[in-house]
Order: C-alpha cells, then structure tokens, then sequence
C-alpha cells in the first residue's frame, strides 16, 4: 500500500507539471467537431459500445489524449490521423464542448458488476490492485487537475478493451505505468467486472 501511495504521487506530480494550455471555447467547439460525429455521436454519447463517450468527460483528459494520439505517444487508426489534422487551440475547444454535454447514462448488464463494485471500491490486496476509486473518484467522475478521466456510465466494451489494452502494453500512454501495472495485475474476469460496474455508475 506504501508504494503504491508514493506511485500515486508522483503520477499526480508528473500530470501536473506539465504546460498548461488557455481554456477552450465550447461554442467554438460546437462548430469542430463534425468528424468526431460518426464515431462518438453528435454529443459526444456514442452508440457503439467499442468507441468511448465523450459527453462530460474531463477537458483537460481529453486534451491530453488529443495531444497523445498527435505526437504518437498513443496510437491508433482512426484517432492519430485525425489528430494529426488539428491543433492545440481546437483540442481546447473541443475538450470544452464535450465537457459540456450530458452523459447518456449506461446500466450494468450483467452479475459481474457485483464483484466489480468490491474492486472498484476496495481493489484487491491478494493480488495488489488498489481500488480504482483512488483515481477515478468515488462516483467515477475523475479529476482533471491531474487528467484523470471521468469513467462513470463508459461503455463496459470499450472499458474492458482498454484494461486489455494497458496489460499487454499495447497502449502505453500512462503517466508513470500506473494502468499498465493495475491491469497487469488484473484477471480477465475482475476486468470484465469492474467494466460492468463502471457502465452502470450513474452519478
């Protein structure tokens, strides 16, 4: 528990430190983000459970993502080439926009998300997974300061398919391992439970 306090504090310090871009402009925002349309939906609440939901997330989380997917500390088909496309003052403005839309809440579909309410909350000392509530907030709403993003009501596919992604390193954008050594320490069935939980949180 000692590491993983003094792990935590250094993330915070290193997403914090970084440089801080002007506020973004939501009505500006509002007139960006056509492409991002067929994939996240006109509000930011997409439809297919493989693409994330964007309404309420964090700006500064989205902001950092935008940048990630620019610079090619994260990579993907779709997103990378898009971000290559856009510059800071439109990731601001778009992070804006999303911020200010309103989550179509999820539900959890299945019994895991028994289980993945007690990981969520409590983790697992067994194994050493810390309850995701450290980060991501007792309500899964995040924190921005330190770009932690908001989780509650995210598609459990896409949630289960990130978890996925951080274990095998295959994404590998977060500061300090902090995902890739939680998921790595993560079974498939906790992941797939925490990701049911998560889809249901409706704060």
């Amino acid at each position: 528990m000692k590491t993983w306090m003094i792990s935590f504090s250094v993330a915070v310090a290193l997403t914090s430190s970084g440089v801080q871009a002007a506020p973004g402009d939501a009505k500006a925002g509002a007139g960006k983000v056509a492409v991002c349309q067929a994939c996240h939906g006109p509000n930011g609440n997409s439809v297919v459970p493989t693409f994330p939901k964007l309404a309420g997330q964090r700006p500064e989380y989205i902001v950092k993502e935008l940048a990630d997917f620019k610079s090619g500390n994260r990579k993907n088909d779709q997103m990378s080439p898009q971000a290559a496309l856009v510059n800071e003052q439109d990731f601001q403005d778009i992070a804006a926009y999303f911020f200010t839309q309103e989550e179509v809440p999820g539900a959890a579909g299945s019994e895991l998300a028994k289980p993945g309410k007690r990981i969520f909350r409590s983790g697992n000392a067994a194994t050493g997974v810390p309850a995701c509530t450290g980060c991501h907030g007792p309500t899964g709403m995040g924190q921005n300061a330190a770009k932690f993003p908001r989780i509650a009501g995210q598609h459990a596919q896409y949630i289960e398919t990130t978890l996925k992604a951080f274990r095998a390193g295959t994404r590998a954008n977060d500061p300090n391992s902090m995902m890739r050594d939680i998921a790595g320490r993560m079974s498939d069935q906790e992941i797939a439970a925490v990701s049911q939980y998560v889809q249901g949180l409706n704060p």
